[in-house]
This record gives C-alpha cells, sequence and structure tokens, in this order.
C-alpha cells in the first residue's frame, strides 16, 4: 500500500522531528529541570519560546510538502516541486533550522548542557548531508529553480526580509 503525501509526510514527522527534537533530547534530559543557566529563570522563557516557534516552523513546512509539493521530506518520496514559499522565502532548511531551534530550547528550558551538545552535533550532521547530499539533489532535479534559490536565499541563517522570485 502506497501512502499519499500527506499520509507519509505524517509519518516522517514523528519518525525524523518527533525522534531528532522529542525522543532523543527526553532520553538525554529526561526532560529533568536542572538549575537555570546564568542563575536565571527567564532563560527557561527563552527555551520554551524556541520550541514553541520550531513546531509551528515544522508543522508549516511539512504542510508545504505534502500539499503544495505532492511529496514528503522523506528523501524515498521527494516533492515533485522546489517549494520556496512560507519560510522557504526566508531559509532554505527551515525543518532543519527548527528541529535544531527546539533541541536547544529543550536544552535551555531544561538547563541542560548535554541537550546543547547533541543539539550542535545535529547541526553538524545536518550541515554534512545537505551539501553532500541536498543540494545535489535539488541541483538535478530542479536546475533553474534550485539556481536562483541558492543565489538569493541563504542555507542557515534566515533572511529578514521574504524572497520574491521573478
Amino acid at each position: 500500500m502506497r501512502l499519499t503525501p500527506v499520509q507519509g509526510s505524517i509519518l516522517f514527522f514523528f519518525l525524523a522531528p518527533g525522534t531528532m527534537a522529542g525522543l532523543l533530547p527526553y532520553l538525554i534530559s529526561g526532560w529533568t529541570f536542572e538549575p537555570a543557566f546564568f542563575g536565571n529563570d527567564a532563560t527557561r522563557f527563552v527555551g520554551a519560546a524556541l520550541v514553541f516557534a520550531a513546531f509551528d516552523i515544522v508543522i508549516d513546512s511539512f504542510a508545504r510538502f505534502a500539499i503544495l509539493g505532492h511529496g514528503t521530506p522523506a528523501p524515498t518520496n521527494p516533492t515533485r516541486s522546489l517549494i520556496i514559499s512560507g519560510y522557504y522565502r526566508h531559509v532554505r532548511n527551515p525543518m532543519y533550522v527548527a528541529v535544531a531551534a527546539a533541541i536547544f530550547g529543550q536544552g535551555i528550558l531544561f538547563g541542560s548542557e548535554p541537550v546543547l551538545a547533541y543539539g550542535a552535533l545535529f547541526l553538524v550532521v545536518c550541515h554534512a548531508f545537505v551539501v553532500l547530499y541536498e543540494e545535489p539533489t535539488l541541483a538535478k532535479s530542479f536546475p533553474e529553480a534550485f539556481r536562483a534559490y541558492r543565489v538569493n536565499v541563504p542555507r542557515w541563517i534566515p533572511r529578514v526580509t521574504p524572497w520574491h522570485p521573478t
């Protein structure tokens, strides 16, 4: 039985970001509150804000893949078109940025240095995957569109203003 893009995206949501930003931080920290960073409980609000903002970005990105791209974020069922709307107009990899933000947010929220270290490792692995697999694949699949996109939208640090392709 073949899954629809929406079904596949929901399944992949739980497998990938659910594991990376949910299960693994839990296994590392037990979601136990350690002393707040810098002895300031206000840092916990920063952590919680990162987690909530990240959740919105990941859900929006997954929906765009399924509904607009007729595919999933999983490499086994990619989109049929290059997604360059929503958060993708600000940064080329909003899902990875958001999952990293959720991991770092949990590290800050729970005062967990090991979760912060895991977040740094997650970013290194994502960078390698993007540079070695994703970007070359997108360049082959959507040569003209990805070339213009790559020139105008940064890989990791979001642009303040959204890019409007001509």
